[in-house]
């Protein structure tokens, strides 16, 4: 099976929305997203528009792809840069340097252990080192506590634990553990 990993385009809005749905009804994915179904599935079309609109351009956000020869999304990824002072991921956080912030990593279930998952978190990553203005200092991405697979398949692509863990929104019994990796 052949596979590119490619930036969203704006016309993809449609696309963009059924990959997020899918991801927010994956009970194994479930536990990585701090949006419910519910709630991504009551937000309008203007919204996902907007969304695909602003990852295909510029550099203050991407989400890629990963597509198959027949076309079908298998997974995807999203990058916000975050500035010096601007608003953190979680309540608590402070952002101190140029960095970007990987987020709503998946891969559908036929497509997990075949390495679809390390190729977009490094598209993501290899996209922020990229950016000539603002020049990322640090990528980084948090995790659930309970999330053994997904901290293993992160620390095996390079980020490391920074020792922040923050409470996950609405349940402070648990905590997102951050990762990251530095410019070398």
């Amino acid at each position: 099976m052949s596979i590119i990993i490619r930036r969203v385009r704006h016309e993809d809005w449609a696309r963009v929305k059924q990959i997020r749905l899918d991801s927010l009804r994956d009970p194994v994915a479930a536990i990585a997203f701090l949006e419910t179904h519910e709630q991504a599935a009551a937000r309008p079309d203007e919204f996902w528009q907007d969304r695909a609109a602003r990852a295909a351009i510029g550099s203050a956000v991407a989400q890629f792809v990963a597509e198959d020869t027949d076309g079908r999304w298998l997974g995807a990824v999203s990058v916000v840069v975050e500035r010096p002072g601007g608003p953190g991921a979680l309540e608590g956080d402070v952002v101190r340097v140029e960095q970007a912030h990987i987020v709503g990593v998946y891969v559908r279930p036929e497509a997990r252990g075949t390495g679809l998952a390390p190729d977009l978190i490094r598209a993501a990553r290899d996209w922020s080192w990229s950016l000539a203005e603002p020049r990322i200092e640090r990528v980084r991405l948090f995790v659930h506590e309970d999330n053994a697979r997904a901290e293993a398949l992160y620390v095996k692509v390079g980020f490391e634990p920074s020792g922040v863990a923050l409470p996950v929104p609405g349940d402070a019994s648990h905590r997102e553990i951050e990762l990251a990796v530095s410019r070398g």
